[in-house]
């Protein structure tokens, strides 16, 4: 096993689609997958979910920890994975804007299509998760 840099991070994150976000709030902790876009500007991934347990979770403990996992897909056993801590905002105005238009690119230019906005439907919460601390390691066989 070995510690990945900087760049191999910042390559990984910018190239997977979904991350494990856990919270944790009341005494509980929970964890749920989530489609993201990695900002690597502000150092930030941003993502697009429902009002619901993990938003109510996030508004009372904004601490967050991120996972970005890759195993291999031959069967020789080797993986790539990136753990960060961080904060968790809900956006708002020009911020939701800004970060709607990074997932949409982020996910047409990998189905090969051009991104169209979309409105937002009712309940849908915009949010940005400041990574403060990010390591990564990696199993190469």
């Amino acid at each position: 096993m070995r510690e990945l840099d900087r760049d191999e991070i910042e390559e990984f994150l910018r190239g997977q689609r979904i991350a494990r976000l856990g919270c944790h709030a009341g005494g509980e902790t929970y964890v749920v997958p989530v489609i993201y876009a990695y900002d690597d500007g502000g150092r930030a991934v941003v993502t697009v979910t429902q009002e619901g347990r993990k938003v109510a979770m996030l508004r009372e403990n904004p601490r967050v920890c991120v996972e970005v996992d890759e195993y291999d897909k031959d069967g020789r056993g080797s993986w790539r994975s990136v753990i960060a801590y961080g904060t968790s905002e809900e956006l708002a105005g020009e911020e939701i804007d800004a970060a709607l238009a990074l997932l949409r690119e982020r996910f047409a230019r990998s189905a090969g299509r051009e991104a169209e906005p979309r409105p937002l439907s009712p309940g849908v919460v915009v949010l940005r998760i400041r990574l403060e601390t990010v390591s990564g390691r990696a199993v190469e066989r």
